[in-house]
């Protein structure tokens, strides 16, 4: 099997759910593959977004790039709906002034068909998340 990525839109992977939505950054450009697009915040935090894969995954390896986030937490959940999350990586994440911060994290037990991002707290009045890269494998489909 080949690992892809899965928090990909074109892998079927959505934005079920953001705190904030600005129309000319909504939450999906998390997902849709452009560097040149991204989600930001509306100010006040936390703020949150929930990616939904539709099947049961393995992750192995996160890259999130995003801009003036502080304290990031990621919860995953492995039920059908997207409910029952449990703490899964808590970060705090350096200042880059004038560049994206890259964050990537090697997971352990990975498996999920949700997760949910907090941002917890920020550098700024504002964040950004211009995408979130899963490296893993499809490990089944919801049934």
């Amino acid at each position: 099997m080949r690992k892809i990525d899965l928090c990909l839109s074109s892998e079927g992977t959505e934005v079920i759910l953001a705190t904030s939505s600005d129309e000319k950054h909504p939450p999906e450009n998390i997902i849709d593959g452009n560097p040149e697009t991204f989600w930001t915040t509306t100010g006040m935090f936390p703020q949150e977004f929930i990616i939904c894969f539709h099947k049961h995954v393995r992750i192995e390896r996160l890259v999130i790039q995003s801009y003036f986030v502080r304290t990031l937490r990621i919860e995953k959940s492995t039920s059908k709906e997207p409910i029952d999350f449990e703490p899964w990586i808590e970060r705090d994440l350096v200042h880059t002034e004038g560049q994206l911060q890259n964050e990537e994290i090697m997971t352990r037990d990975g498996h999920a068909t949700y997760l949910r991002f907090i941002i917890i707290s920020a550098f700024d009045h504002f964040a950004s998340v211009h995408s979130v890269s899963a490296e893993g494998l499809a490990v089944s489909n919801l049934s």
